[in-house]
């Protein structure tokens, strides 16, 4: 038993360690550009933010189309239906595509109106308008890079992407700031470099993983309901899910709007540091998934609760370890990104409270990677409505518009949101029903 538990343990680690370090270069981007334009004040700082934010609730509307081809590529593969499993990503590929042409569409039309609801400054949308219609634009490539890297992920290949990853950042830091800055005879584009910067790097970086993705996707002559049926059952209560989640944060983030631009950029900051503590959550959330997916598939349901809670036990202890950091040690990281003292001072606390979020964030977290490897998305869109709409939304209105208190308030409902959410899926984990969900036929 000993030696089966330390064989998970290591297969965990492998699978979760390359995803880990794609998060993190997936994210890095976004870090990138918010580090890079940090020089130029807070006005820009909110609005790469801002810009950012529009973008990252797009691609949530295809998420389902990411998550569900992990899941269901990763239980077809553990079944040993290589077909199956092939021509399901040929028809999460083409989905993806067109799903992404609208929302680049759609983003570009609406990006305006966006920020003004969302009450920004004319000064911020002034400098974010055209920083996301060049992310907007060039939106399909994010979304492909995700559906692709999920494909791999789902056959068990995590370094492919996370290679992929590794070049897209490179690329993307070598024309960043030249483009930013107008250094080594480039134009200085400002923001709106940055934008460019990123459209390049994940062109490549789409064009690398088609590539390597290529043994896998297999041709079908005809639309093959039976996966479609599957993709919609897993894929569509994810996107249900982000988009409850994305509606909140739009909610959220107009309330913190409402306390001044100094106050957003912090938050902005906060959350760019804070990333660097759940993107461990996620690799083993994924690698979650894409075990117990295949365990399922080939029918080995004790295999799949050993990798479900080794994985818990491992993004608990390193996410722990790193809100210790963020604790004790908020100045520093907050001075790598910024010299405005005062988003500095904001920004301590905001790190100081989400140091506090890491347990019940890492619990969710892989809790969650868990249950979407066993097909159970309905529940976790279930559990994400009540944390975010029946905790944090209210908790925050109320603190903010009519209590009129600190904006330190409006951050700790963040706690409380995802404190729910990780007793929900415990509870739906303990439970076992997952066994009972089938996602291939």
């Amino acid at each position: 038993m000993a030696n089966g538990v330390a064989q998970i343990r290591r297969s965990v680690l492998t699978l979760a360690l390359p995803v880990t370090v794609s998060s993190l270069l997936q994210r890095a981007e976004g870090i990138v550009a918010v580090f890079l334009v940090g020089g130029l004040g807070a006005t820009h700082i909110a609005a790469v933010g801002l810009g950012q934010l529009l973008a990252f609730i797009a691609t949530t509307l295809v998420s389902g189309l990411s998550v569900g081809t992990n899941v269901i590529v990763a239980q077809l593969w553990g079944a040993r239906r290589y077909q199956d499993a092939g021509e399901a990503a040929r028809h999460f590929l083409w989905l993806s595509v067109a799903i992404a042409l609208v929302l680049a569409g759609l983003g570009m039309a609406i990006n305006h109106i966006v920020m003004q609801q969302l009450g920004a400054e004319p000064g911020v949308i002034e400098l974010a308008l055209p920083y996301s219609t060049i992310i907007f634009l060039v939106i399909p490539c994010t979304v492909l890079l995700q559906v692709l890297s999920s494909v791999l992920q789902g056959t068990g290949d995590t370094r492919t992407p996370m290679y992929a990853l590794i070049v897209v950042n490179l690329l993307h830091i070598l024309m960043a700031y030249p483009l930013i800055y107008g250094r080594w005879g480039l134009p200085a584009l400002g923001i709106k470099g940055a934008a460019v910067a990123v459209g390049v790097a994940e062109a490549i970086g789409v064009a690398y993983l088609l590539w390597q993705c290529r043994p896998i996707l297999k041709p079908s002559l005809a639309l093959r309901l039976d996966l479609v049926r599957s993709i919609w059952d897993v894929g569509a209560p994810v996107s249900g899910e982000r988009i409850v989640q994305q509606a909140g944060i739009l909610i959220y983030t107009k309330l913190v709007l409402i306390y001044g631009t100094v106050t957003y950029a912090a938050h902005q900051v906060g959350l760019s540091i804070e990333s660097l503590s759940f993107l461990p959550g996620y690799g083993f959330a994924i690698a979650a998934a894409t075990m117990v997916g295949q365990s399922i598939g080939a029918g080995k349901y004790t295999r799949a609760k050993l990798e479900n809670w080794e994985a818990n036990r491992l993004a608990l202890v390193i996410m722990a370890g790193m809100g210790i950091v963020f604790f004790f040690f908020p100045y520093l990281l907050l001075r790598a990104f910024t010299t405005d003292e005062a988003v500095i001072e904001l920004g301590t606390m905001f790190l100081k409270i989400v140091a506090v979020l890491q347990i019940p964030l890492a619990l969710t977290m892989v809790l969650a990677g868990s249950l979407r490897g066993a097909g159970d998305t309905r529940f976790i869109m279930g559990a994400t409505t009540v944390g975010m709409w029946g905790v944090r939304v209210p908790m925050a209105l109320i603190v903010a518009l009519w209590l009129h208190l600190s904006i330190y308030y409006v951050w700790m409902a963040m706690i409380a949101d995802w404190t729910v959410r990780m007793a929900l899926l415990l509870w739906r984990y303990q439970s076992e029903r997952w066994k009972a969900i089938q996602v291939i036929r």
